[in-house]
């Protein structure tokens, strides 16, 4: 009979542990669209796969002073050094989740007296003992002890191997990342020395049209001398002359705070950027090389970051459900104990040891371990979504600058073409109005045009570097 109840207790334990498993909520995952059209929009149908991204940015940038501000910012920028020690918070997560799933040892010392009532059933047990003929129970009892103590939790389900797994997914998550901010940071340091060389071509425009237009001064000065020309010539002239010199400040000003702004990605206080700015207009742009849609999965950093958190939010979702599942733990202590120091290293009368299971399992109130199974299904299906999204915004950066780099090409050429003619136009204006065969506003309208133009001309000059550099930066390129 004792046996079939003892029969009859194991099969209601196994059955009271296995209950939890039986009742966990059904959920959907998201499994991650990563399809991505066979070309960029327009490019040719047969695009080769060779890709501008692959290229070391030591190689795609040719500029020396560039390439220096790189190197600095690399080292010194401030957010790559916060980003870095993220980094190593990351990996020691690792080294704290693996030890999770290991047995912890320990050693452990104590003392403690007791004194207990001699009317409980201690004191009335301890006053029928003797520890040595005719040597009664010592009151009060003093308790000395040390040794090893164990702890392991059993890792049945896989809950703290899949936690490390996590863990180590998310730091080379967090690697990505940094490797996503290079990018970017090259990036940014490109664009703003060009716009910085670009601001120092605008200025040195301003200077020579200052000077056509000082000549043009003297000249309707010299005229109004001679009665062929008026005061209100003479004065409209030294207006837009005026007008320009204050211009000359303005542009001054955004060179120091481009340089600035240079020197906060390069981690350091304002100082003069060394910059080889007379031979921007000058300056070749790369033919790049997009490759085809499907190579941005291996050459973005924020893809392979994205995709790699997905990974990790899967992988919760397995840590999430060993929490319905029962736990097992094994307990063991091995020291010495005894009432008296001197009795404290005797053996084996001394030798204490323990040996211990535990199983527990959730039966009643799981509603937090719900929550937080059902918290780690939706952040899988968040991660898949932004997986998508980062990938579809990759593919249109890219088709963004391929089209930008062919209209702004198309558009300097006429930019350019305007220029000539308009520098030409500057020469016969003059002429003519020395001749009188044109009046003063023609000559400023001119002028003003020319100044404009070459303006326009430096600004589309300057996009599409830009537009080559972000187009390395959106291939993937700036990092390696």
């Amino acid at each position: 009979m004792i046996k079939h109840n003892t029969i009859r207790l194991m099969v209601i334990g196994a059955l009271a542990i296995m209950l939890p498993a039986c009742s966990i909520p059904l959920l959907i995952t998201k499994k991650a669209d990563t399809s991505l059209p066979n070309n960029y929009a327009n490019t040719a149908q047969n695009a080769e796969t060779t890709n501008s991204a692959n290229v070391n940015w030591k190689e795609f940038f040719e500029d020396a002073n560039l390439s220096s501000l790189i190197d600095i910012a690399i080292v010194n920028n401030k957010e790559v050094n916060i980003l870095a020690q993220r980094i190593n918070i990351a990996k020691n997560e690792i080294q704290a989740r693996k030890g999770e799933y290991l047995p912890f040892v320990s050693f452990g010392a104590g003392a403690d007296v007791e004194k207990v009532g001699r009317y409980t059933r201690n004191g009335a047990v301890e006053e029928s003992l003797e520890i040595k003929e005719g040597k009664a129970f010592p009151d009060p009892l003093s308790n000395y002890q040390f040794g090893l103590y164990s702890s392991w939790e059993l890792d049945v389900w896989k809950k703290l191997r899949n936690a490390t797994k996590v863990a180590a997914t998310e730091y080379m998550a967090s690697i990505e990342g940094k490797n996503f901010l290079i990018t970017n940071l090259v990036a940014e340091i490109a664009n703003s020395y060009y716009e910085l060389a670009a601001l120092d071509n605008q200025l040195l425009n301003l200077e020579q049209n200052i000077q056509i237009q000082r000549n043009a001064l003297e000249v309707t000065s010299q005229l109004q001398k001679y009665g062929r020309a008026t005061s209100l010539a003479v004065k409209r002239f030294e207006a837009e002359v005026k007008k320009n010199e204050s211009k000359q400040y303005v542009i001054k000003q955004q060179i120091v705070e481009q340089e600035n702004r240079i020197n906060f990605l390069l981690g350091r206080v304002p100082q003069p950027i060394q910059r080889a700015s007379a031979g921007f207009m000058d300056t070749k742009l790369k033919i790049m090389q997009a490759g085809i849609p499907s190579q941005l999965l291996q050459n973005r950093p924020d893809i392979r970051k994205a995709e790699l958190e997905l990974a990790a939010a899967d992988l919760n979702i397995a840590v999430a459900k060993a929490n319905f599942y029962p736990s097992f733990a094994i307990r063991a202590g091995l020291g010495f104990q005894a009432f008296n120091p001197k009795y404290l290293l005797s053996t084996p009368e001394s030798l204490a040891f323990s040996l211990a299971g535990d199983v527990m399992a959730p039966l009643v109130n799981r509603n937090a371990i719900t929550a937080v199974y059902k918290n780690a299904n939706a952040t899988q299906i968040q991660a898949a979504y932004d997986y998508e999204q980062t990938i579809i915004n990759a593919y249109g950066e890219v088709s963004n600058q391929v089209s930008s780099i062919d209209n702004l090409q198309k558009n300097y050429q006429l930019k350019s073409a305007q220029v000539d003619a308009m520098t030409q136009s500057v020469d016969v204006a003059n002429q003519l109005f020395q001749s009188a065969r044109a009046d003063y506003l023609e000559v400023l309208l001119t002028q003003r045009e020319a100044l404009e133009a070459k303006t326009e001309l430096i600004e589309t000059k300057q996009k599409q570097i830009s537009a080559m550099v972000n187009l390395y930066r959106s291939l993937g390129g700036g990092w390696k």
